[in-house]
Formats: C-alpha cells, sequence, structure tokens
C-alpha cells in the first residue's frame, strides 16, 4: 500500500478531518484530497480516481442528512446537471499527459483558494431573468463537470455560492445540491475512470476515514451549524500543494 500511497494513514487522518468539516456545508472535500495527495506524492493518475470515489462516499451520505433535514430541492439543479454530468464523463475518459493534469490541476486550486479567502461569503446577488439564469446554470455545470472528470473536485465549492447569487436557494439548500451536485458528477467521472482503479483494500483505510468524518459532519451541518471559518484552514493545505506543485513545474 506505502508503494501507491505514501503514508496512508497520516492522509486517512488528514481526510477524516477533511471530509466532517466539507460535508458540514454539502461538499465532498475534492478539492483538499487532491491537494494532500498531491503534496504526499500518490501517483497522478491515482489522483483523481481516489478522489473522485471519496467524494461519492462523502456525498452520499451528506446528501442523505440534508435532505432528510428538508433541505432538498433538486429541480433547481437540472439545468446544471444536463451539461455537468456529460462533461464529467468527457473529462474523465481524457488520459491527459502528467504536465497537462498537474497544469490544470494547479489551476483548479488557485480558484479553489480565491474562492475560500476572498469569496467566503458572497454578498452578490444577480438579477437575471429565467432564460438568464438557464445560460449561466448550463455554462457553468459543464465547466464543473469537466473538472470532476478530469482532476477529481466535484465543484460544489463553486457551484453552492452560485445558487445563493442566483437566487435559486438559501445556504442550506445550496448545501443540499452542492452535495447531489458532486455525487452525480464524481459517478459520471469515476465510471469513465473504472480501467484506473487500485485495489480497494489499498484505499480501504481512507474510505473508512470519510465515511466517519462525513457522517458527523453532515449530520451536525444540516441540524446545527455551519463552520466556514474552518475551510479558510483546509486552504492553508491547497495553498501549500500549489506552491509544490509549482516548484515541480519548474524544476
Amino acid at each position: 500500500m506505502g508503494e501507491l500511497i505514501p503514508d496512508p494513514y497520516f492522509l486517512a487522518l488528514a481526510f477524516c478531518i477533511v471530509a466532517f468539516l466539507y460535508s458540514s456545508v454539502g461538499l465532498g472535500g475534492g478539492s483538499s484530497y487532491t491537494a494532500l495527495m498531491a503534496i504526499i506524492g500518490v501517483h497522478y493518475l491515482l489522483i483523481p480516481t481516489i478522489s473522485l470515489t471519496l467524494n461519492i462516499i462523502v456525498t452520499s451520505i451528506a446528501s442523505i442528512n440534508f435532505v432528510r433535514s428538508g433541505h432538498g430541492r433538486i429541480r433547481l439543479l437540472f439545468p446544471f446537471l444536463v451539461t455537468s454530468i456529460p462533461m464529467a464523463y468527457i473529462g474523465g475518459s481524457l488520459h491527459l499527459p502528467e504536465g497537462i493534469f498537474f497544469l490544470l490541476l494547479m489551476a483548479t486550486l488557485v480558484l479553489v483558494a480565491l474562492r475560500i479567502y476572498v469569496w467566503d461569503r458572497p454578498a452578490l446577488r444577480l438579477n437575471l431573468t429565467s432564460s438568464g439564469k438557464l445560460a449561466v446554470s448550463l455554462l457553468t455545470g459543464g465547466i464543473l463537470g469537466f473538472i470532476a472528470g478530469t482532476v477529481g473536485i466535484g465543484g460544489g465549492i463553486y457551484l453552492v455560492p452560485l445558487i445563493i447569487i442566483l437566487g435559486l436557494g438559501t445556504e442550506k439548500e445550496a448545501a443540499a445540491m452542492g452535495a447531489i451536485f458532486i455525487w452525480l458528477n464524481s459517478c459520471a467521472g469515476l465510471a469513465a475512470r473504472a480501467g484506473n482503479f487500485p485495489d480497494p483494500i489499498t484505499i480501504l483505510p481512507l474510505v473508512l476515514a470519510v465515511i466517519i468524518g462525513g457522517a458527523a459532519g453532515s449530520f451536525l451541518g444540516a441540524n446545527k451549524y455551519e463552520p466556514r471559518t474552518m475551510h479558510k484552514l483546509l486552504g492553508g493545505v491547497i495553498l501549500i500543494a500549489i506552491a509544490i506543485l509549482f516548484s515541480k513545474m519548474v524544476s
């Protein structure tokens, strides 16, 4: 196991914390899973597969907890899903060279860092027509789906504030829809990567860790609190990953 995933038990502990914090706001944690695996040195072909798998597990639990608490509004997701699911499959089908993969991953992580540190509480509200909201939803869905399939980041971290900005739902409803969005896109991206999946025993500690963290975090997030400030702590991990990836690319 150590040959495929260096320091698996350190990763398991870190992933449990990530799953707890992210699931509390309807996210799968894919951005931090990919960042941590890039830091530890997991092979780049395994990073999206493992991240998508863990996203599916965490958001399955989060979706159930948020929907059972009365925050589900699946209809508002339809326009996003029309483009995101096929694009997630297309992204997962691509066999990118290592350099291109890390370039795309770094760009995505930079956007995640900006989302965490700069755009934490979106106050902007767009007064668009129904057709304008549909156009934005279709375009955004396609972009986020492609990102999910190629690098393993489910896209919910961008979708949740967008739902609020477009006036499509409340913060809790956005969290619930973010979890479902990540789950569906992660399934599509993982389906395209079926031939590049590690032995389940290899990632079992990671799976158990995110089940524990995701169950606890999503239950508390759906019923009690929403720990937004914790995202900034996780953002520190992403910033470190950006620096490490940049040093690899220029060396």
